[in-house]
C-alpha cells in the first residue's frame, strides 16, 4: 500500500490523477484490464509484489503495448516478457541476503533477534523493443543508467 500512496503523492505534485484497479485473484485480472481501457488511462504502473500480477505478467505485458500504454513494473520479470520498464529491488540480491539470515539461524540465532533489512540493491531494466513498438525514444542518459537493456 505504501507504493500506492507514494505514487499518488508523486502524481499529485505533477498534477496527474491515479486510477487504482485492485487485483487480488486471477479472476479479477480481465475485469481490471478491461476497466483500464474504458477510462482516460495514459500509462500503467504495476508495483511489486502482487502474486497475481506476477503469475500473469506475460498477459499484462502484452496488454499495455496493445493499448498504447507505456508501462512501469516493480520487478524485472515484467520487462523480460515485454513490459516497457521495470525498477525495483534485485531479487537475486534479496535471495543472497536471505541466505545469510538462514545461515545465522542455523548457527543458533533467534529469528526474532535478527534485524529487518530493507532492499539494498535496485535494478532498472528497459525493453527497447517495446519502446520502439510504442513509438517512444528512451533518452541515452536513462539507457546508460539501466542495469539491463533488452533489444
Amino acid at each position: 500500500m505504501l507504493d500506492y500512496k507514494e505514487t499518488q503523492d508523486a502524481a499529485r505534485s505533477l498534477q496527474l490523477q491515479v486510477q487504482s484497479v485492485e487485483v487480488s485473484r486471477a479472476d479479477d485480472l480481465d475485469r481490471a484490464l478491461s476497466e483500464l481501457t474504458t477510462g482516460q488511462v495514459n500509462a500503467l504502473i504495476v508495483p511489486a509484489p502482487n502474486p497475481v500480477a506476477y503469475a500473469n505478467r506475460a498477459q499484462i505485458a502484452r496488454f499495455a503495448p496493445r493499448h498504447r500504454l507505456p508501462s512501469m513494473y516493480g520487478t524485472r520479470a515484467f520487462a523480460e516478457v515485454g513490459g516497457l520498464m521495470a525498477f525495483g529491488p534485485s531479487a537475486a540480491d534479496q535471495w543472497r541476503r536471505a541466505a545469510t539470515y538462514v545461515d545465522k539461524i542455523l548457527k543458533g540465532a533467534k529469528p526474532g533477534d535478527l534485524p529487518v533489512g530493507q532492499p539494498e540493491k535496485f535494478e532498472l531494466v528497459i525493453n527497447l523493443k517495446t519502446a520502439k513498438a510504442l513509438g517512444l525514444t528512451i533518452p541515452p542518459s536513462l539507457l546508460q543508467r539501466a542495469d539491463q537493456v533488452i533489444e
